[in-house]
């Protein structure tokens, strides 16, 4: 492919050199042989100015990436470790900056950046002549927001590249190429010969950046996951009908990411995936409490009931909010948004040891059923303070605890 040098981009090249410098790693260049260049996620957020608290720096050289990574290492004091002793590949690290070197693969640098997974990832920096080399047109996308790959090959090199499309629509807004949306469709299933902790990884990535609804709904549309009954199953909402103005944006940041990871995922899924044990008692808690309210009207669910709901979902009842029907959402966003409301909230106005020690109970079922029943009784508003809580302690144990003869 015919060379394309770009060296009228001197703002980009400015930019990039600053931040260089910003980052003080202005230092190892000298360590890095002729021909050595820039490459990847660092030259498109300084072209997207985008700042992260991640910085990637990766650096393909000619050769010897081992011995140059190691050098430099040893010169700056910092952490070395051979990701791929066959083909080359180390990584230092410095705090929160990971410089990752690699052996060039091609005879040419656009050889290289041909092999690429993405066109707005194929622009690189060519350290020594100060230019940039951008052989698929990677700048035009990057202006276009447009998500392209060179060849279908580069993404089944590594088959999560198939999930990282996703991950640049939700942080960046791109938008996929028609050819790749086509491409995905056919090889989605390919996903799962990937490390499963990687996976995991990007899912996490994708249903926490700016744009993620986006992102999520193709990913439900696509059925990437191929999650069973994921359009039959009543759980699995529109997502493009609901009304996510009735979140704050701080409530949005905050618990869309579990109501998001719910609905394109089954917990049978979320097991496979291996996703922390909060993520999936939070979806086993979603699915049990819906399936719960299209049984039973919630208008007439009793006070155990509704006590019962508010206690599992207190830490994060905002994510389950878009199950509820709509007329109740902002009252009781409102009343969950209220710390001292004691039935979203709920709480005691004594503890165990108070108890323990005061009508000599030991820990056990009793106990615990006494603490359920008084944090109750305040979440109704039948307690207003310490004496009342004591002397209806000493009521409930005289009428359940067990008697002796």
């Amino acid at each position: 492919m015919k060379s394309n040098i770009l060296s009228d981009h001197t703002l980009i090249i400015d930019e990039l050199e600053t931040s260089i410098r910003f980052h003080n790693l202005d230092s190892i260049l000298g360590f890095l042989p002729k021909g050595s260049y820039l490459v990847g996620g660092y030259i498109r957020d300084i072209i997207l100015k985008r700042v992260t608290e991640k910085v990637d720096f990766d650096i393909v050289v000619p050769l010897n990436a081992i011995e140059i990574g190691k050098k430099i290492a040893d010169n700056i004091g910092s952490k070395f470790i051979i990701l791929d002793e066959k083909r080359e590949v180390v990584r230092i690290i410095i705090n929160h900056i990971y410089i990752d070197i690699a052996n060039q693969v091609s005879s040419t640098i656009e050889g290289d950046l041909c092999s690429r997974d993405f066109s707005i990832n194929s622009i690189a920096f060519l350290i020594d002549k100060k230019c940039l080399v951008d052989p698929l047109n990677g700048l035009k996308d990057l202006e276009d927001s447009l998500l392209r790959t060179h060849s279908e090959k580069n993404l089944l090199n590594d088959p999560l590249r198939i999930l990282r499309c996703f991950r640049f629509v939700s942080e960046l807004n791109f938008k996929i190429d028609l050819k790749l949306v086509d491409f995905i469709t056919k090889n989605k299933g390919k996903l799962y010969l990937v490390a499963k902790e990687r996976i995991n990884y990007e899912i996490q990535k994708i249903v926490h950046g700016a744009n993620a609804l986006d992102a999520v709904l193709p990913i439900k549309k696509l059925n990437i996951f191929g999650t069973d009954n994921l359009s039959k199953d009543s759980f699995f909402l529109d997502l493009e009908k609901i009304n996510y103005a009735e979140l704050n944006q701080e409530e949005k940041e905050k618990f869309l990411p579990s109501f998001f990871i719910a609905q394109i995922l089954d917990v049978l899924s979320l097991e496979k995936l291996k996703f922390s044990k909060s993520d999936i008692t939070k979806t086993k808690l979603l699915r049990k409490w819906h399936f719960f309210l299209e049984k039973k009207n919630i208008t007439r669910l009793t006070e155990s009931d509704r006590f019962a709901l508010h206690k599992e979902l207190e830490m994060f009842l905002p994510s389950f909010i878009f199950f509820l029907p709509e007329n109740l959402r902002l009252d009781w966003l409102r009343r969950w948004r209220d710390s001292d409301d004691k039935l979203f909230h709920p709480s005691n106005l004594l503890n165990g040891d108070v108890i323990k020690k005061k009508f000599q109970i030991k820990d056990g079922p009793l106990l615990g059923e006494l603490l359920h029943y008084l944090s109750k009784e305040l979440a109704y508003k039948r307690l207003n303070n310490f004496d009342e809580a004591i002397y209806k302690a000493k009521l409930w144990i005289e009428q359940n605890a067990p008697k002796c003869d």
